[in-house]
């Protein structure tokens, strides 16, 4: 039986619109609204608590992005699945991977500094379960080498990644085994950046991404 959606806070900061979209897109990508439903506008609304007017805005972005499909006389359609994750998985996995060979080349020792206390962060809200925590720092993890590489079409190319990346993230670093192993994963990357083995920073930041991209299609997908 599917889970209803949790009520939002009209006080939250961000405007409305933008709650609703994000909390749409990670229901859709963790899998809480599968491949193939049919969303009933009107109780997804409800179960949200807002008007449908937020909503139908947000079904638009998702349409957009992909994650989402009209059918005329029929209504909007998940259409996010298995194999759509995977492949935006792999392509993550192509352009970081070649940001952070790039970087291995260019990091400056400032730069190198500033991912050691990263990680020392993502140790201790690893061992302590602060998820939220836990994000912010792997998202700066990810942003200090982006900035190291000085790649910027690389880094455009990537946007339309992260939309995917930052939902599935959150639904990944909520179980505690996946969390012990993505800091490991991302401790061989600091690793490789420090000896500025442009190989090896390459193939550890490919190996992480596809493995936590397979790692998310095994979860949301397969054992539903």
């Amino acid at each position: 039986m599917q889970r209803p959606l949790e009520t939002l806070d009209p006080n939250l900061l961000k405007g409305l619109r933008e709650h609703v979209h994000e909390r749409l897109r990670q229901a859709i990508i963790a899998g809480q609204l599968p491949t193939g439903m049919l969303l009933n506008e009107r109780k997804v609304a409800a179960e949200l608590g807002v008007s449908t007017t937020p909503l139908k805005e947000a079904l638009r972005r998702l349409e957009l992005e992909g994650l989402v499909r009209t059918e005329p006389r029929r209504g909007i359609r998940v259409t996010f699945d298995a194999g759509q994750a995977e492949e935006m998985a792999l392509a993550r996995a192509a352009l970081e991977s070649m940001v952070a060979r790039l970087a291995a080349a260019r990091i400056t020792d400032e730069a190198l500094d500033n991912l050691r206390g990263i990680t020392e962060g993502m140790k201790k809200a690893t061992q302590s379960g602060a998820v939220s925590r836990l994000i912010e720092l792997n998202e700066a993890f990810h942003d200090a080498i982006h900035a190291a590489s000085g790649c910027h079409y690389l880094k455009r190319l990537l946007v339309g990644q992260l939309i995917y990346d930052k939902a599935a993230r959150r639904f990944l670093l909520g179980d505690r085994d996946e969390r012990g192993r993505a800091l490991v994963e991302h401790l061989a990357i600091l690793a490789a950046l420090e000896a500025r083995d442009e190989d090896g920073a390459e193939r550890a930041m490919r190996d992480h991404i596809v493995r936590s991209g397979k790692q998310h299609v095994q979860t949301a997908f397969e054992r539903r």
